[in-house]
C-alpha cells in the first residue's frame, strides 16, 4: 500500500505517496521529474543514478525511498543551481570533452561534487577510488579526469575554424543533466510495454488463452505475430531480414519475444511473465560454432544451406607458391568471444501519434531513415506516415543500428490508439541485443629472409548468432582487412557467417577488423621472432605505401599513413624496449612487456552506395540553419560536421543554429556506423557550405576571397576595402522558408568486387599502430597495462579534442575485449557478471595525431570511431607474450587462462 514519505529534494520539500520498497531513483524520475538522474542498470553497477543523500553519494536505484524519508536529496540539477564547485567542474567537463555520449555524466559530476566537497585537491588515486563506482563506456576516463582533477591538458575553447578543439556544441546540455535520452521522453502514467521472452536457446512454444488473460489481469492489450499488419521479419542487410518481431512456432535464442502485454504502469508492475499462458518445448540448440557445424546440426534457417549464412572472399597472387618461397612460415589457430556492447543506457522508447497524425517514435538510434523503411514494411505503411525523431543517445558502437524497442512501440501505439514506453531491463538488453561476432581463424603468413611477407592465408568462421544483423557485412568486410595495412603479394582469405542458437552478432566498433588483427598482428611477432627482426623494423618493411596495391588490387596514389603511425611510435618503442630489458633483468614473477600493434579501416560500406545529404539555409531574418542528419551517438559529429560547413561556407561556427537528426526535419544523413559521418556526411556538408558561398558571392557579385559576414535580415560580403549589403527580406523564401538555400550529396567513389574480391571496395582507408606497455604477474596470470601510446593517421584532425576522446575511449574498448570482456550465452545477466573496464583499468594515453591528407575526405580528413581500437588487443596480447614468452591465442586473456599457458610453457 502507498505511504507518504517526505524529504528535501535540492532544497526543496517533496513528498511521493508510493509503495514500500520503491526505489529512489524511480520516484525521482517518475513521480518528482528528475529525469536528470539516470538509470542504466537498476542494480548499482553502473552509477549513472547517483545522488548525494545528506552529502553522501549513493545509487539512486538501490536505495528504497523510505531511506531517504526528512533527508537531504541533491540530484545534478539541484547541485549547478546551488552548489559553485559543481557549476565549475561542469565548465571544465565542457572544456576538456569528458562528456561524449552523456548517459554517464550526471553521475560522475554528482560523485566528483561529493570528492571535491571532502578534498579540494586530490590525487589521481583519490579521485580513481571515488569515481570508480560511475561506469563510462565511451571516454576512456581520461579526460574526465583531467576535468576532475584540473589537469592542463587540451582544452576546447578554439575558434571552430578546422584544426581547432572545439568544444562540443551539444556538450552543455550534457554537462547539465539536461540532454534527453530515450527513457526520458515518455510523461509518467503513459501505457508501458513488457515483452515475453523465451527462456530456452531453442523451443518451440505455443500461446493460450490470451484474451482472457488480458481480461483477467487489466491489460489493455497484448500482441503477437497475428498483430503484425505487414512483414513479420526485420533486417540490416537485404536479403536476410531473418528476425521477427514475435517469433511465430519456434524461438532461436535465449529472450526471443513471443508476445507483448500492453498496460498501465502499476498493471505491469504488478505481473509475473511465469505466469502467461504460453506452453514451451525446449529443443536441441546449436549453441556453438562447434555445435552448428557438426553433423546433423540443427538446420536454423532454410533459406540458406546448414548452418553457414554467407561468405566473404578475397584473393591475389599464388598464396602456394609465395608461402614454398617463404624462409619462414608461422602458422595459429585464433579464437575471439562475445563481446557486449554495455552501453550504459539500455534500449527504451516511447510513441504517439503526433499532431499532424503521422506516427512518431522517440528512441536511440544510429539511423533513423533504416528505422523508418523497415518499420513501413513491418507495419504496411507508407515510410511518410511514419517519423523518427532519435533521442540523445546514450552509447552505441553498432548495436543501436538494430531495430530494438521500435517495432513494439509502433504496434502498441496503433492497437491501442493511445502513447506507449518500453525500456530494457539490463537482463533483457544483454540477453537480445547484438554482440561483437565470437570468431574461430586459421591463419599462416610467410616471409623470405629479408622480413618480406611472401604470402598469407586466412580463414574465420563468425559465430552471428540466431540471426543476421550485421553478419554478412562482416563476412565481407574481414576478408578486405585481414592482411593488415601491409603489401601482401599473395593472398587468400575466406570468411564465414554461421548460424547459430546465440543472440545475434552484429555492428561492434570495426565489424570483425578487431578480432582479424588479434590473430594477423600475433603472428606478425611470431614472424619477426622466428627472422630475428625486430618487430617495428618488420612491420615497416612491409608497409603499405602510396602506389602498392592492397590485397585487392586498389591502389592509393596519396593518403596511405600507416609508415608515419608506425615511424612516430619509434622513440617510444625503443625506450620501453629498453626499460623492460633493464627492468626484467632484476625481476622475478613480475615481468613487463611491450608490444605493437597496427590496423587500418576503410571508411563506409563496402563496395555499396553511401549517400549522405546535407541542407543549409539562411532565412530573411539573417539565421543560418543546418539541417544535420547524421546521428550523433557521443562521437562528435555535431560538432565535426558543423566546423566542416562553417569552414567551407566561410562564417563562424557560433553563427550556425543546428537542426538534428528528425526524418521529417533532416535529410538522409545516412547511418552512423563504419566510421563515414566525418568522411561521407563531412563531404556532404562541405558541398553544402561550398554551394552557399558561391550563391552568397554571385548575389553580391564578389570573388571566392571575400569574407561572409551574417545579421539581422542582412549579409555583408566584403573584398578588398569594398561592402556589398545583401537584403534579405527582398528574397522570396522557399518551401522550408529559406531565402538562400544548398542541399548537397556526397557518395564515395567505389567499384564492386569481382568473384576474387578484386576492386575499390572503399574510397579511403584510416591508419593506426598502437603501443602497449604491460606489467604481468607471472605466477598469478594477472595482467596491468601500464600505459598505451597510439598514433592515428586521421587525415586531418578537424577537431583535436574530439580526436583525442575516440583514441582513448577505443583503447579502453580494446583493453576490455583483449583482458577481461566475455560474454556467455544465458549466463551472463548483468554488469556485475560481465565486466568492463572502470576508471582504474585504463592506463595513461599518449595520443600521436598523424595528419596524411586523403584527396576524398573534407578538408583531407578520414574516418576514426572504428580505427581506434582495431590495434589495442593485437598490442596487450604482444606485450604480453614479450613479457612471458607464451602466445596468447584466445581472447580475453584472463588470469586462469594466461597463468595455465605459462604453466604449460614451463615459465611459472
Amino acid at each position: 500500500m502507498a505511504e507518504p514519505v517526505k524529504f528535501t529534494l535540492n532544497g526543496r520539500p517533496v513528498q511521493a505517496e508510493v509503495a514500500p520498497g520503491t526505489r529512489l531513483s524511480q520516484v525521482l524520475r517518475e513521480d518528482l521529474g528528475a529525469r536528470d538522474v539516470k538509470v542504466g542498470c537498476n542494480a548499482g553497477d553502473c552509477g549513472a543514478c547517483t545522488v548525494l543523500v545528506d552529502g553522501a553519494p549513493v545509487c539512486a536505484c538501490l536505495m528504497p525511498v523510505q531511506q531517504a524519508r526528512s533527508k537531504r536529496v541533491e540530484t545534478l540539477r539541484g547541485l549547478l543551481e546551488d552548489e559553485p564547485l559543481t557549476r565549475e567542474l561542469a565548465t571544465r567537463f565542457q572544456d576538456r570533452g569528458a562528456a561524449q555520449c552523456g548517459i554517464c555524466t550526471p553521475g560522475m559530476l554528482v560523485a566528483a561534487t561529493a570528492l571535491l566537497r571532502a578534498n579540494p585537491a586530490p590525487d589521481q588515486a583519490r579521485a580513481e577510488e571515488a569515481l570508480a563506482g560511475v561506469l563510462c563506456r565511451c571516454t576512456g576516463y581520461a579526460k574526465i579526469l583531467d576535468a576532475v582533477l584540473d589537469r592542463d591538458g587540451l582544452h576546447g575553447g578554439g575558434s571552430g575554424s578546422v584544426g581547432t578543439p572545439l568544444r562540443k556544441l551539444d556538450g552543455i546540455a550534457k554537462v547539465e543533466g539536461r540532454e534527453v535520452f530515450s527513457d526520458d521522453v515518455a510523461p509518467p502514467g503513459t501505457l508501458e510495454i513488457r515483452l515475453i521472452r523465451s527462456p530456452y536457446a531453442r523451443a518451440a512454444f505455443r500461446l493460450g488463452d490470451l484474451d482472457a488473460y488480458a481480461a483477467q489481469h487489466g491489460l489493455t492489450a497484448i500482441l503477437t505475430a497475428r498483430d503484425v499488419p505487414g512483414r513479420n521479419r526485420f533486417g540490416t542487410i537485404p536479403g536476410f531480414e531473418d528476425q521477427p518481431v514475435f517469433a511465430e512456432a519456434e524461438t532461436r535464442m535465449i529472450g526471443e519475444a513471443v508476445a507483448a502485454m500492453v498496460g498501465p504502469p502499476e498493471v505491469i508492475a504488478g505481473l509475473d511473465p511465469a505466469a502467461f499462458p504460453v506452453a514451451w518445448q525446449e529443443l536441441d540448440p546449436a549453441d556453438s560454432l562447434d555445435a552448428a557445424l557438426a553433423p546433423g546440426a540443427p538446420q536454423l534457417h532454410a533459406d540458406h544451406p546448414g548452418n553457414v549464412m554467407c561468405t566473404g572472399f578475397v584473393a591475389r597472387g599464388d598464396v602456394a607458391a609465395g608461402l614454398a618461397e617463404a624462409a619462414q612460415t608461422v602458422s595459429g589457430r585464433f579464437e575471439t568471444s562475445f563481446v557486449e556492447h554495455a552501453y550504459i543506457e539500455p534500449e527504451a522508447g516511447f510513441a504517439r501519434i503526433g499532431d499532424d497524425g503521422r506516427l512518431e517514435i522517440h528512441a536511440g538510434t544510429q539511423a533513423p531513415i533504416m528505422d523508418r523503411e523497415a518499420l513501413a514494411v513491418i507495419l504496411d505503411m507508407e515510410a511518410a506516415r511514419i517519423r523518427i525523431i532519435p533521442t540523445a543517445t546514450g552509447g552505441g558502437f553498432g548495436s543501436k543500428l538494430d531495430l530494438s524497442v521500435q517495432p513494439y512501440l509502433a504496434l502498441g501505439v496503433l492497437a491501442t490508439g493511445r502513447p506507449v514506453r518500453l525500456t530494457f531491463g539490463r537482463r533483457e538488453s544483454l540477453q537480445v541485443t547484438t554482440k561483437r561476432h565470437p570468431a574461430r581463424m586459421n591463419v599462416t603468413i610467410g616471409a623470405d629472409e629479408t622480413g618480406r611477407i611472401t604470402g598469407m592465408e586466412f580463414q574465420g568462421d563468425f559465430n552471428t548468432g540466431a540471426y543476421a544483423s550485421w553478419g554478412p557485412t562482416v563476412a565481407n568486410r574481414v576478408p578486405v582487412h585481414a592482411s593488415g595495412p601491409y603489401r601482401v603479394p599473395a593472398y587468400r582469405a575466406g570468411a564465414r557467417g554461421i548460424y547459430t542458437n546465440a543472440p545475434p552478432a552484429g555492428a561492434f566498433r570495426g565489424f570483425g577488423v578487431p578480432q582479424a588483427a588479434f590473430a594477423q598482428e600475433s603472428l606478425f611477432d611470431e614472424l619477426a621472432g622466428r627472422l630475428g627482426m625486430d618487430p617495428l623494423e618488420f612491420r615497416l618493411i612491409n608497409a603499405l605505401e602510396d602506389g602498392v596495391p592492397t590485397v585487392c588490387g586498389q591502389v592509393f596514389d596519396q593518403g596511405v599513413g600507416i609508415r608515419a603511425c608506425l615511424e612516430s611510435l619509434r622513440p617510444h618503442w625503443q625506450a620501453a624496449r629498453a626499460e623492460a630489458r633493464n627492468f626484467n633483468a632484476e625481476s622475478g614473477r613480475i615481468r613487463l612487456g611491450v608490444g605493437l600493434g597496427a590496423g587500418w579501416y576503410g571508411c563506409g560500406n563496402t563496395s555499396l552506395p553511401n549517400p549522405s545529404t546535407i541542407r543549409a539555409g539562411i532565412r530573411a531574418d539573417g539565421t543560418l540553419w543546418l539541417h544535420q542528419g547524421a546521428v550523433d551517438i557521443g562521437q562528435g559529429a555535431n560538432t565535426v560536421i558543423a566546423q566542416i560547413f562553417a569552414q567551407a561556407l566561410g562564417v563562424k561556427v557560433d553563427d550556425l543554429r543546428l537542426i538534428g537528426a528528425d526524418t521529417a526535419l533532416t535529410p538522409d544523413a545516412g547511418k552512423t556506423s563504419a566510421s563515414r559521418q566525418t568522411f561521407v556526411t563531412g563531404n556532404a556538408a562541405q558541398a553544402a557550405g561550398r554551394a552557399l558561398r558561391a550563391m552568397i558571392l554571385r548575389r553580391a557579385n564578389m570573388g571566392e576571397g571575400a569574407r561572409i559576414t551574417l545579421g539581422a535580415g542582412w549579409i555583408d560580403v566584403a573584398e578588398a576595402g569594398k561592402i556589398q549589403r545583401l537584403e534579405l527580406g527582398a528574397l522570396a523564401p522557399d518551401a522550408h522558408g529559406y531565402v538562400l538555400a544548398a542541399e548537397e550529396t556526397y557518395d564515395p567513389p567505389t567499384r564492386p568486387l569481382d568473384e576474387n574480391g578484386q576492386g575499390v571496395p572503399y574510397a579511403q582507408f584510416g591508419y593506426a599502430a598502437q603501443m602497449a606497455v604491460v606489467e604481468v604477474d607471472t605466477a598469478l596470470g594477472t595482467t596491468r597495462v601500464a600505459r598505451m601510446v597510439a598514433a592515428h593517421d586521421v587525415g586531418r584532425a578537424i577537431n583535436p579534442l574530439l580526436v583525442q576522446g575516440q583514441v582513448e575511449g577505443g583503447i579502453a574498448q580494446g583493453l576490455g575485449m583483449a583482458l577481461i570482456e566475455e560474454y556467455i550465452p544465458g549466463a551472463t545477466e548483468n554488469l556485475h557478471d560481465y565486466l568492463i573496464p572502470t576508471i582504474g583499468d585504463v592506463p595513461p594515453i599518449t595520443t600521436l595525431i598523424i595528419e596524411e591528407p586523403d584527396a576524398h575526405g573534407p578538408f583531407g580528413a578520414k574516418g576514426l570511431g572504428e580505427h581506434a581500437l582495431v590495434p589495442t588487443a593485437p598490442a596487450i596480447a604482444n606485450a604480453i607474450a614479450h613479457a612471458t614468452g607464451v602466445r596468447p591465442r584466445r581472447l580475453p586473456i584472463t588470469p586462469p587462462r594466461l597463468a595455465a599457458l605459462i604453466r604449460e610453457a614451463g615459465h611459472g
